[in-house]
């Protein structure tokens, strides 16, 4: 077997097509930039950008844009030996209007059985899976088809190996209701070392929205770091032993679409490079307000010098 992964994360991919004009909603004239999307793959691009081998494990459909997909993640520094392709499926496609621009309209156009919901178990052998750095799980591929089953067979057999990051990624159109992603969620909080989501999430899977208490219970369903996303009050990091609240930058939001991607993806790093809980804060932090800024997500996720840079000249804000 080739070097083992730094990181593999499992979900949901697309081809993401972003109004260019600010606080225009769909009713209004429009022009588009088309990149590759979908939070998982948001997240193995931007650790590739930072240094680590990364990989996604999720299936394209057999037309052209399947083949877009690959190749965008290719150029992206992206490990794709674990893209599929379903021959009779369709790519999914998002659009997203920056109205308003921290909190974009987004529409998804997924087919019932989109090719990155019929991922089986055997797709990720034993050895890649024991031998991968992080394993980054979104709960969105926890709500549907064979993906859903052969994700909790992965954390299953994964067995909490340190790492094991559960981003709740909560997106209501993927559930039937909330109360059946709640119940997926506590499913895979219990396989995972570390858990991340916003106040909404958190509320969806635990029924606690109080940032602080939300990360005790966290805590004691036995995960190793709590991370809690506040909005504008900041983000929360608690271990057992410690915790941070790290305060929001000040920047000129363009897209808020692929701040929480680039977060996780500086999460791995932090991880991988043994960074303390303020340290992983900060930098995450940092990362997320520097895609915020910019239109695009995938495209615009920063390397280790563009990061760096960003925080210095922002340290003071």
């Amino acid at each position: 077997m080739s070097q083992p992964l730094d990181l593999i994360t499992v979900g949901r991919v697309s081809v993401d097509l972003y109004a260019e004009q600010l606080n225009a909603s769909f009713a209004q004239p429009q022009t588009f930039k088309k990149s590759i999307g979908g939070s998982p793959t948001n997240v193995a691009v931007a650790a590739a950008k930072l240094g680590h081998k990364s990989a996604v494990i999720t299936k394209v459909g057999g037309d052209p844009l399947g083949g877009y997909v690959v190749e965008k993640l290719k150029e992206l520094g992206v490990d794709t030996s674990l893209v599929g392709t379903d021959q009779t499926g369709m790519t999914p496609v998002v659009l997203a209007a920056l109205d308003p621009p921290e909190d974009p309209q987004i529409i998804f156009y997924r087919g019932p059985n989109a090719p990155d919901t019929t991922l089986i178990s055997t797709d990720l052998d034993a050895e890649q899976l024991a031998s991968t750095k992080i394993l980054w799980m979104s709960a969105c591929a926890l709500s549907t088809g064979s993906t859903a089953t052969s994700a909790f067979a992965w954390l299953t057999a994964r067995n909490r190996k340190a790492e094991v990051i559960l981003d709740l990624d909560y997106r209501p159109s993927f559930w039937k209701d909330q109360a059946t992603a709640g119940e997926a969620a506590r499913k895979a909080i219990a396989l995972s070392t570390v858990v991340v989501g916003n106040k909404i999430e958190c509320e969806t899977a635990i029924g606690i929205s109080n940032p602080q208490a939300a990360a005790d219970e966290l805590l004691n369903l036995g995960v190793r770091l709590a991370i809690v996303k506040m909005g504008g009050e900041g983000v929360l990091l608690a271990t057992k032993d410690s915790r941070v609240i790290v305060p929001p930058l000040k920047i000129d939001v363009v897209c808020g679409l692929g701040a929480g991607d680039a977060f996780g993806g500086a999460l791995v790093h932090g991880l991988l490079t043994g960074m303390s809980l303020s340290e992983i804060g900060a930098f995450a932090n940092g990362a997320g307000a520097y895609v915020a800024a910019k239109l695009m997500c995938a495209d615009a996720m920063p390397d280790l010098t563009l990061l760096n840079s960003f925080l210095e000249t922002t340290k003071d804000k």
